[in-house]
């Protein structure tokens, strides 16, 4: 009796998840749980529209609640601190601090990170390529945004849509000015070009 073989979509599936397990099931470092080491590694990569609870929450597939919960103990910890919204009195955004980006050079991330240099360059594209299509899909199947940076959005508008003087990409969708370092941010209102 021969034992059935594994279907390659299923195969992919299970060493996602296991990679997953790993990088993130690790012993916590530096007292933090899984979830508010996500949060931080979040925060510090969303971008100013990106970095409130809903949209922390919509990334951790998680509800707002356990969102709200995490951040609120990152806050007490002196981690992240709430600005108050410059557009929206009601809403505030969550910033990481010194602390936080001080903590995050020790990030235990780094550890798939380093793990990912194993691959050549033409296997991490081909890689990052197919897990994009795979997360795009499975968002979509969820009926989740897709979080991805300016530079493959379709809302991004460059060099030639702002006055002179003013930063040379403007988010088309929210009608904002973007500086260089905000185009390599995540967004929650990332649509693919």
């Amino acid at each position: 009796m021969g034992t059935e073989s594994i279907p390659p979509n299923r195969s992919v599936a299970g060493l996602v998840a296991q990679l997953g397990r790993y990088a993130y099931g690790a012993t916590p470092a530096a007292g933090l749980t899984a979830a508010q080491w996500t949060a931080l590694r979040y925060f510090s990569r969303a971008n100013r529209f990106s970095r409130t609870v809903s949209a922390f929450a919509e990334f951790h597939a998680t509800t707002r609640g356990t969102a709200s919960g995490t951040a609120k103990s990152l806050v007490q910890e002196g981690y992240l601190k709430r600005t108050p919204s410059s557009s929206d009195g009601r809403s505030t955004r969550l910033d990481v601090t010194s602390k936080a980006r001080e903590i995050l050079s020790n990030d235990p991330f780094q550890r798939l990170v380093r793990a990912s240099a194993a691959l050549s360059t033409p296997a991490e594209h081909a890689v990052t390529r197919s897990l994009e299509r795979v997360l795009e899909e499975l968002a979509q199947d969820l009926g989740k945004p897709r979080f991805g940076v300016c530079t493959g959005c379709r809302h991004l508008c460059a060099d030639g849509c702002r006055l002179q003087g003013q930063p040379p990409y403007e988010c088309g969708l929210l009608e904002e000015p973007l500086a260089e370092p905000e185009i390599e941010q995540l967004c929650v209102n990332f649509a693919s070009s």
